[in-house]
């Protein structure tokens, strides 16, 4: 358990040093740094050698925060499509078994089907609209907080209530950031065969 923990762990804390660097720089909010798109790649296939060698990280091997940084790692791994698709496959075998919170494998889920340009099942991703921060497009929106329940998530609402409010009181990026950032991501989907 402790050696790739602790691998695990590494990843994490070295996109939260570069995250931090990049604040300090000055560096706008919106885009995705040439930098952060090289770390999360790299990070990608460090845990894709770990899952090759050792399955998904589970809290049973290797602890809460191993588990939950592999999490972070897939969440973010946006440049490797095949490797991302396997990680939701794993992990919502894993939270079939109870291994691991289903709300990692919805988040996961909502995380590809919008790189896919498709409707969210969770309502777990957000982008900004006329300045107000939003879900985006969600698959039979009626039955979605019976979903996200299902999936150990509140209630979509209150969500995006609290969303909403940590970004008024971390200072949201400016419209035009987001815009240019959503532009990236959209590029970037294409690039690597999201769509």
């Amino acid at each position: 358990m402790i050696h790739f923990r602790h691998r695990l762990l590494a990843l994490r804390d070295a996109e939260l040093a570069l995250r931090a660097e990049l604040a300090q720089s000055g560096e706008p909010a919106g885009g995705y740094s040439p930098r952060l798109r090289q770390l999360h790649e790299a990070n990608a296939r460090e845990l894709e050698l770990i899952i090759d060698d050792e399955g998904w990280p589970t809290p049973d091997v290797a602890d809460v925060d191993g588990s939950e940084a592999a999490w972070l790692v897939a969440m973010h791994a946006v440049s490797r499509p095949t490797f991302m698709r396997r990680c939701l496959g794993l992990l919502q075998a894993a939270a079939r078994r109870g291994d691991v919170p289903a709300r990692h494998a919805a988040m996961l889920e909502d995380r590809i089907r919008a790189l896919e340009g498709r409707p969210q099942r969770f309502g777990t991703q957000l982008c900004w609209q006329d300045g107000v921060l939003t879900p985006l497009p969600i698959d039979e929106p009626d039955t979605v907080d019976q979903r996200r329940a299902a999936s150990g998530l509140a209630p979509l609402a209150e969500t995006v209530a609290t969303a909403r409010a940590a970004a008024q009181s971390d200072g949201a990026p400016p419209t035009e950031e987001w815009e240019a950032s959503s532009a990236i991501l959209d590029a970037l989907a294409k690039e690597v065969g999201w769509r």
